[in-house]
């Protein structure tokens, strides 16, 4: 029997989110995010959005499910915990006069009372929060009874979530930390919305379309937080190493033939029932 003290410690939720804060809040995550639209509006018709339904939108990004629940009419209200994505979605949607209430908000503390909205959504966004139970608890509180929670999260064997395992191999997660890919598996799920009427999950992919494989890890690099830190985090050495790694990633999945880059990247459509 293991003593307490050999006990593994639990993870520091506070300092993980603090990280992640300054990961997401570096790079441009928002020229990333604009190509994902696509997501946002095939997840707005799988929950069959009404006029006039009250949505939350949370770790919403730059707002690309926001945009999609507002030009259904919806009553919108977008949440993340990076203004400067907040920002970008509110450009987003006074470029197209929606009407979309944005507020600073953590996933695993939403600040709304309990069944305050009729659909929760989060596209590859709740999924990065460090205590999952904890989130997931939070969307269903604030999920009205009858109403409906939906989700897009990248599969653990898809090209993003070989690409989180990739580079935890230079960066590793703090111990304990859960990988966010498990929301894309169908058993993390069931665990994670065990208390919900009724779970729907469906496959899908989103296609990454670059001039070159080289050229989806130099914009990504500029870009995106999480691997443009890990790549200022490592020596020479390692960033060669870790470029190798990953144009290596890019030939596994790759299915164009021409020099340019197509990689389609699974994920789950999920579509979660409260009580």
């Amino acid at each position: 029997m293991l003593d307490v003290a050999d006990k593994p410690a639990a993870p520091d939720f506070a300092a993980i989110k603090a990280k992640q804060h300054a990961a997401w809040s570096s790079g441009d995550y928002s020229v990333v995010g604009v190509t994902l639209q696509i997501v946002g509006e095939s997840l707005g018709e799988a929950l069959d959005l009404r006029a006039g339904q009250r949505v939350l939108d949370v770790a919403a990004g730059n707002g690309n499910c926001s945009l999609a629940a507002a030009r259904r009419f919806c009553e919108v209200t977008s949440t993340d915990y990076v203004q400067d994505l907040l920002r970008r979605g509110r450009e987003r949607a006074d470029a197209e006069r929606l009407p979309i209430t944005f507020k600073v908000a953590d996933a695993e503390a939403l600040p709304f009372a309990d069944g305050e909205f009729d659909a929760v959504t989060s596209t590859f966004g709740v999924m990065f929060a460090p205590d999952q139970e904890r989130a997931a608890t939070e969307l269903l509180r604030v999920c009205r009874p009858g109403g409906k929670v939906g989700l897009a999260n990248w599969t653990p064997d898809s090209f993003i979530g070989q690409l989180f395992k990739t580079l935890g191999r230079y960066v590793p997660p703090a111990a304990g930390l859960k990988s966010p890919a498990l929301w894309g598996s169908r058993e993390r799920l069931g665990e994670l919305f065990a208390d919900a009427a009724a779970i729907e999950v469906r496959e899908r992919h989103f296609v990454l379309r670059y001039r070159s494989p080289q050229h989806w890890i130099e914009t990504w690099r500029a870009i995106y937080g999480p691997l443009q830190k890990a790549f200022d985090t490592l020596d020479a050495e390692k960033q060669r190493a870790l470029q190798a790694d990953l144009l290596a990633l890019i030939g596994a999945f790759n299915i164009a033939r021409d020099g340019t880059m197509v990689v389609p990247s699974a994920y789950l459509e999920v579509i979660v029932t409260q009580h």
